[in-house]
């Protein structure tokens, strides 16, 4: 069985992504990880290249920058290097910039690729997620973040990146059909200083939004504003090994009383449908679940 690796990753250092940390979560599981290293303004391809793995392969690449609606440059990229693994690989095991793997998931994701591997029928591998906020110590508790996501899929040129670099389809806009296996995909996305984090919305939004939407929104704001997420709780485990000198130099302050549930209404309504069917009401998958 072989099994690739992918992902993309621009300005990892102006923005403060734990690039460095999600490819050395995966790269014991891969034989192979292909980082499409996009045109930066930073060292981001010194960066990968200190990870220092024979398993590494760095492809080149230039953003479109006038694709400036639905985030579709970031599906453009993912497909890039998606496109340049190994022709023999089995699997592609698909991370993002603020993704991690935890240790404690390896023989659980290697043993279900083994599992699957024949069962053509299975087109992908579901994780769960965990979700942190404002910093290393709380999750997202709300049914607005995302529960699962498809990140391992079959090497099959069918299968192509959806919208904005979230999950993926195959050849006539189909869902992909997939197993959900016991294992979760620890993003940190939303965990970084705040000045940092400010820095980080504005380039984002560029790929959702004009230059008049930036200056009227987002221009004037120096320090994004934790407090106002609706609900958190605390998270009571362990992190990734490779996530522990980045967690060990944090250097910002957030605190926050989970007793708090600032709750919206479709919120209320969804965790009250939730309680007596176990069911989130209108939640988005991008998937068929065949088991």
């Amino acid at each position: 069985m072989f099994v690739s690796g992918f992902t993309f990753v621009r300005n990892a250092i102006k923005l403060d992504y734990p690039i460095i940390e999600a490819i050395s979560s995966i790269l014991p599981l891969c034989d192979e990880v292909v980082v499409a290293v996009g045109n930066s303004e930073d060292n981001t391809r010194e960066l990968i290249i200190s990870i220092d793995s024979p398993k590494i392969r760095i492809i080149d690449t230039i953003w479109d920058d006038s694709l400036r609606e639905g985030g579709k440059v970031l599906a453009i990229e993912t497909n890039k290097a998606f496109k340049a693994i190994n022709p023999q690989a089995d699997w592609a095991f698909y991370i993002q910039a603020d993704e991690v793997l935890h240790e404690k998931y390896y023989d659980e994701v290697l043993n279900k690729m083994h599992h699957y591997l024949n069962r053509k029928e299975i087109d992908g591998l579901l994780f769960g997620y965990k979700h942190f906020y404002g910093n290393y110590d709380y999750v997202g508790e709300s049914f607005r973040w995302y529960r699962n996501e498809i990140r391992i899929i079959r090497n099959d040129p069918k299968i192509y990146s959806y919208r904005d670099a979230q999950g993926f389809r195959k050849e006539e806009n189909k869902k992909l059909r997939v197993a959900k296996i016991n294992a979760e995909i620890y993003h940190y996305g939303w965990v970084k200083h705040p000045k940092k984090q400010a820095i980080k919305r504005k380039e984002f939004s560029k790929l959702y939004h004009n230059d008049e939407w930036l200056e009227e929104n987002l221009a004037h704001i120096e320090e994004f504003d934790y407090s106002n997420v609706d609900s958190l709780e605390l998270f009571d485990s362990t992190h990734p090994k490779v996530m522990h000198k980045r967690i060990a130099e944090k250097n910002w302050n957030f605190v926050f009383d989970t007793s708090i549930k600032r709750y919206s209404t479709k919120e209320k309504i969804r965790r009250i449908y939730y309680k007596f069917t176990k069911k989130i009401l209108g939640e988005y998958r991008n998937y068929i679940l065949i088991e």
